[in-house]
């Protein structure tokens, strides 16, 4: 099916929800709504499935106005943050009963798959009441795959379990919907889960619909410095400069030599991902020094905060690292791995990446 949202805009009283935006997801395909809290996503989801209805613009199914159109008559599944399961019910006929709607056969065997791959096959004779709130959640997720609407909408599906867990089931949850052919609109909070995921994201921000396209285009090439920020965690190292002949010279720093297109004049803004800060130097690099003022292990990552000549800069470093507070610490970059906004956050440069042409 072919979802497309022309000019969709909602408000609440007098109060703007969603400024008008269009959008198109690419149908069979996974599209991620990445955006803080309060960014618009669940507004957004909501329109989409019929649950309710836009202030001005259409919402169009196979080319047709559903904008009216009672939720019942959609074939839509939908699951929330909160899980919504039938109380009454074992998890078997939980997950069983969108496949019993529609007469399917070798209905044990489909539900024995899908609560396997989201790890609930142990639970499957037990009442949703019975487990706990993660476990419940994966429930309802299992249910609304076996329905393999036309149209999944997944809100942050994955929030209310632990870290763990999401890891897994995001790897588990890409793979199903690479499997399946229903056009799939997954919302999120977290930068790392649209890159999981892949497909197509469209970002976010205080109602606006900021950027769409394929996932990876998005991240390597945010067309503002909102998007970039929404699309960054840690968030991206962001420093005051102004444009130089042959480059960018920071507020209070160094000289980074790049090509910049010639419209670009005065000042600007110089942003670099954690990632692309090391201390090990390698040709070409920029060097600035500073001091530790906070070291934290995540995962397998350390994160340095450091504070240097042009500002607080954070550095993501593979493997773990132990740094005393207050030591003195240099900092590399490489000027290739820089991104370059104008004054009004528009993107002048972005680092080359194989796959965008």
């Amino acid at each position: 099916m072919q979802l497309s949202l022309e000019a969709v805009s909602k408000k609440v009283g007098a109060q703007p929800w969603l400024y008008a935006m269009s959008l198109a997801p690419k149908p069979g395909a996974v599209t991620v709504l990445l955006g803080a809290t309060q960014a618009g996503k669940t507004s957004l989801m909501r329109i989409m499935a019929g649950l309710d209805a836009p202030t001005q613009g259409r919402v169009l199914v196979d080319g047709v106005d559903v904008v009216g159109q009672p939720v019942r008559e959609r074939n839509v599944a939908m699951v929330y943050q909160q899980f919504i399961n039938y109380p009454s019910l074992k998890v078997r006929d939980n997950i069983a009963s969108p496949l019993k709607l529609r007469g399917e056969t070798n209905i044990a065997q489909r539900v024995d798959e899908l609560a396997g791959k989201l790890h609930i096959d142990m639970f499957l004779d037990r009442y949703p009441a019975e487990l706990s709130g993660g476990q419940q959640q994966r429930v309802a997720l299992a249910r609304a795959l076996a329905k393999a609407a036309p149209l999944m909408l997944l809100d942050e599906p994955l929030v209310n379990l632990d870290y763990k867990l999401r890891e897994e089931l995001r790897d588990e949850l890409g793979a199903l919907f690479a499997a399946g052919d229903s056009t799939v609109i997954y919302a999120t909070t977290e930068p790392g889960e649209a890159l999981l995921l892949g497909g197509y994201t469209a970002v976010l921000d205080a109602g606006e619909l900021l950027q769409y396209g394929p996932t990876a285009e998005v991240f390597h090439r945010p067309q503002s410095l909102r998007v970039a920020r929404a699309f960054s965690d840690p968030p991206m190292n962001l420093v005051a400069g102004r444009r130089a002949a042959g480059g960018v010279v920071l507020d209070a720093g160094p000289m980074l030599a790049m090509d910049l297109p010639d419209t670009a004049t005065g000042e600007v803004t110089a942003g670099l991902r954690a990632s692309a800060l090391h201390v090990d130097e390698r040709p070409g690099d920029v060097a600035l020094d500073g001091h530790v003022e906070l070291a934290e292990i995540s995962g397998s990552d350390t994160f340095v905060h450091v504070a240097t000549v042009v500002g607080e800069l954070v550095a993501q470093l593979g493997g773990v690292h132990y740094f005393e507070l207050g030591a003195a610490l240099r900092l590399y970059l490489d000027p290739a791995q820089v991104y370059v906004f104008d004054a009004t956050g528009s993107l002048l440069r972005a680092p080359a990446f194989r796959g965008l042409v």
